[in-house]
């Protein structure tokens, strides 16, 4: 009988010390599906992403009405206003009480910004709230991602405005693809064959809408760069997940009679927003898995930061620092965050951690790209010949802020001034050793 232990131990160490090589290729995909699994399932646990979720709950049902107006100004503004109505209803057919609420909320919010009631500081509001739940969604993605930057502005104002614009185009062209196959298929009553297929494919399309929506939620909000092949799987499933929700929402309500009697027409709200709450939940696991499975070869499992000692941290900061010295020296293109986890071995996590502190530290300068592609690389913050390890253990240990007015000078005696001189001392006998010769072939200057 297998026991618990045993299950922890090949979780904890044996899962993470198997060489792929020496397995047979379903093997080494079956063990690398449970990799993924295992560490989404950890991230999303102990990183509180049901805090976050409940989070973004609170910021969608802020904005839900001023963003359905945005979409549908911009839809009225290329006569096709209809399909927009139509899809919502639909996207929101488990939920019709609601959805009719806030199409009644959101024609009184056209018909009054129209009328200029809403102009200046409605305006103003209704933007705020929109720009805010995309960046809190922004937000939660780059956490997610260990992203340190957010968008620049140019780049939020542009990427969210073709975002508004594209959606309802992009509605209204699965509403007529979906007019037209169920027009096709009560044409064709005779062909049974193809009739069949057909409605399968009617039946399979909310299916592929939803899961082509998580893909370009996951695709496009990080702001990293995220491969594509990476965020298939997760779309998929997240979308089979949302479909499910759905059905098991609808069967529900015949459990829900009782609570539909004592709170009446109220009961709609607190069951949208525990609807809104796991649809988030939902998206949000997803969005772990494309994170472990694109860093899945350059992470070690439970690698923490925290976890390593001060000692050996300066080990791995001095790592770090005599590569990205190294490269700037001989001339070549600075390294991203990527190219030094594969050829330090360091867990990508980690060295995500590192790297931030040393730019904290004004040790390196993080160079970013305004193209959502391009990683960001690191370089030298000053001269090379000002960059030793004394400089490096010195400026790591005086990072952070002390808000504490203590009366050091009566707490301290004599011997605390000997020591600190013995610091003094050891941190001169670090200078004599450049950064750029710790590891590596150093250049010849």
């Amino acid at each position: 009988m297998i026991s618990y232990r045993r299950i922890e131990r090949f979780f904890q160490v044996d899962l993470w010390q198997i060489n792929p090589i020496e397995l047979s290729p379903v093997r080494r995909i079956f063990y690398e599906i449970i990799k993924i699994l295992f560490l989404a399932i950890k991230f999303f646990t102990t990183k509180r992403v049901l805090s976050q979720a409940a989070a973004l709950t609170y910021s969608l049902l802020l904005a839900i009405v001023p963003i359905m107006a945005v979409v549908f100004a911009i839809a009225r503004g290329f006569g096709y206003s209809i399909y927009i109505e139509v899809w919502f209803r639909e996207a929101l057919s488990t939920q019709p009480q609601v959805a009719e609420v806030i199409i009644g909320f959101v024609n009184s919010y056209l018909v009054h910004t129209k009328s200029g009631i809403f102009l200046g500081v409605g305006l103003i509001f209704m933007l705020y709230t929109v720009l805010m739940l995309v960046s809190n969604i922004e937000a939660t993605f780059n956490e997610i991602w260990q992203v340190k930057k957010q968008r620049s502005i140019f780049r939020t104002f542009t990427d969210y405005l073709a975002m508004f614009f594209l959606f309802p185009i992009l509605v209204v062209l699965s509403s007529g693809l979906s007019i037209f196959m169920v027009t096709i298929v009560s044409s064709l009553p005779d062909f049974l064959l193809l009739g069949s297929a057909l409605r399968f494919l009617i039946r399979l399309t909310p299916y592929v809408l939803m899961s082509g929506l998580f893909m370009a939620l996951y695709l496009f909000m990080p702001n990293t760069h995220v491969k594509v092949k990476n965020v298939i799987v997760p779309g998929i499933l997240a979308g089979i997940a949302m479909q499910w929700l759905q059905f098991f929402y609808i069967n529900s309500q015949i459990w829900m009679t009782s609570y539909n009697a004592i709170y009446g027409s109220f009961a709609a709200l607190p069951m949208f927003m525990l609807w809104v709450q796991i649809s988030w939940t939902i998206c949000l696991f997803g969005a772990e898995l494309c994170y472990t499975s694109q860093n899945l070869d350059y992470y070690d499992y439970d690698a923490r930061t925290d976890d390593i000692s001060h000692r050996y941290q300066i080990v791995l900061y001095a790592i770090l620092m005599s590569r990205i010295c190294n490269r700037y020296a001989n001339g070549k293109k600075p390294y991203t965050l990527e190219e030094l986890t594969k050829e330090t071995g360091i867990p990508v996590r980690i060295s995500n951690d590192l790297l931030y502190k040393l730019v904290d530290c004004n040790l390196l300068i993080e160079i970013t790209s305004d193209e959502k592609g391009e990683a960001s690389r690191f370089v030298p913050y000053e001269s090379l010949d000002n960059l030793n390890l004394g400089m490096m253990v010195d400026r790591l240990e005086a990072n952070g802020k002390w808000k504490i007015d203590l009366p050091v000078g009566q707490l301290l005696n004599v011997k605390w001034i000997e020591a600190m001189n013995m610091r003094t001392n050891y941190l001169k006998s670090l200078q004599n050793v450049r950064l750029e010769d710790i590891c590596g072939t150093s250049s010849s200057r």
